[in-house]
C-alpha cells in the first residue's frame, strides 16, 4: 500500500509541476508580441552610464517620430527639473535594430527597425553631481502609450542656470494623458495592422519597416497547452494500472512459490514414513 501511495504521489506531483510550467510558459510567451510600438531604441547618454562632461542636450531615439505634444522632463539629484524644452533631431541608423510586433489577421508579425528618431531635450544647467533621470511620455502611431525613463550618473562640474531661467513645473498635456490612458485612441487600434507612416515619411529609404512575416497564430498557445496536459494525463493513467498489475502478479507468483514449497515438504514426509515402516520388520527379525 505504501508503495502505491508513493507512486500516486509522484505521478500527481509531476502532473502539477508540468501544469505549473505550462502555465508559466503560456503567460510569458505573449510578452514579446505585446511590446509597445514606437519604443525607445537608444539614448545619449545611455541608461546606467556615467557622464563626466556637462551636456547641453540629451538625445532619446525612438523607433518612430514622437508625438508633437510628447512630454519630456529631466530631474536632478534633489528632484528639481533642469530641462528647458525639446525639439526633433536628425534620424540616425541604429547600431542594434529593434524588433516590434504587429497583429495582422490574427497573427503576430515582426518588423525590424533600423532607424532611430530622436527627441533632443535641452539641459538648462547641471546643479550638482549625482543621479539624473530623463522621463518621457508619448503616444505611438497606433495609439499605444510610450513611456519610460533613462537614469544616469553625472560626475562632471556644476554649471549655473541661465539668467532669468526658472525650473519648469508644467506636466503632460491633458490631451496626451487622455490618449495615453486609451481615452483618445480608436477602438481596436491595437489589433489592426499599423504602419508607422510618420517615420516612413521622414525616412524614404524605408529602413524603419523590414523583415515581415515569420509570426505565429494567436491560437497556437492554448492548443499547445491542451496537447501537453492531455499527454500528461494519458501517461499518468497508463502507469497506474500497470503498477497494480505488476503487484498482483508478484503476489500470485509469491503465493505459488509458497504452495510449491509446501508440496515439496509434504512429499518428503512420506519418504521418511516409508523408511520407518521398512525398518520396522528388520528390527523384529533381529530379535
Amino acid at each position: 500500500m505504501r508503495s502505491k501511495l508513493v507512486t500516486v504521489r509522484e505521478v500527481l506531483s509531476r502532473v502539477v509541476a508540468a501544469l505549473a510550467a505550462t502555465l508559466v510558459v503560456s503567460l510569458l510567451l505573449p510578452v514579446a508580441p505585446a511590446s509597445a510600438h514606437g519604443q525607445l531604441a537608444t539614448s545619449t547618454p545611455l541608461k546606467g552610464t556615467v557622464v563626466r562632461e556637462p551636456l547641453t542636450r540629451l538625445a532619446l531615439y525612438f523607433t518612430e517620430k514622437p508625438a508633437s505634444n510628447a512630454h519630456f522632463a529631466i530631474n536632478g539629484p534633489d528632484g528639481s527639473r533642469v530641462d528647458n524644452g525639446w525639439s526633433y533631431g536628425e534620424p540616425k541608423r541604429l547600431d542594434k535594430p529593434v524588433t516590434e510586433y504587429f497583429m495582422v489577421n490574427g497573427v503576430f508579425e515582426p518588423r525590424l527597425y533600423h532607424t532611430g528618431f530622436p527627441a533632443m531635450v535641452t539641459v538648462a544647467h547641471w546643479p550638482a553631481k549625482g543621479r539624473y533621470t530623463a522621463s518621457y511620455l508619448s503616444v505611438a502611431s497606433d495609439g499605444e502609450a510610450v513611456r519610460g525613463e533613462v537614469t544616469f550618473d553625472y560626475q562632471g562640474p556644476g554649471t549655473p542656470a541661465p539668467a532669468g531661467w526658472s525650473a519648469p513645473t508644467a506636466g503632460p498635456d491633458p490631451a496626451l494623458l487622455a490618449q495615453a490612458e486609451g481615452e483618445g485612441s480608436s477602438p481596436g487600434a491595437s489589433s489592426s495592422p499599423v504602419a508607422p507612416t510618420v517615420a516612413a515619411a521622414d525616412d524614404p529609404a524605408g529602413a524603419t519597416q523590414e523583415q515581415r512575416g515569420g509570426g505565429f497564430p494567436a491560437w497556437l498557445i492554448p492548443a499547445l497547452i491542451v496537447v501537453v496536459v492531455s499527454a500528461i494525463v494519458l501517461v499518468a493513467a497508463r502507469r497506474r494500472p500497470s503498477a497494480r498489475g505488476t503487484s498482483t502478479v508478484d503476489r500470485r507468483s509469491a503465493g505459488g512459490t509458497g504452495r510449491g514449497g509446501a508440496a515439496t515438504r509434504k512429499s518428503a514426509n512420506p519418504t521418511r514414513k516409508s523408511g520407518n515402516r521398512s525398518g520396522g520388520p528388520a528390527r523384529r527379525g533381529r530379535r
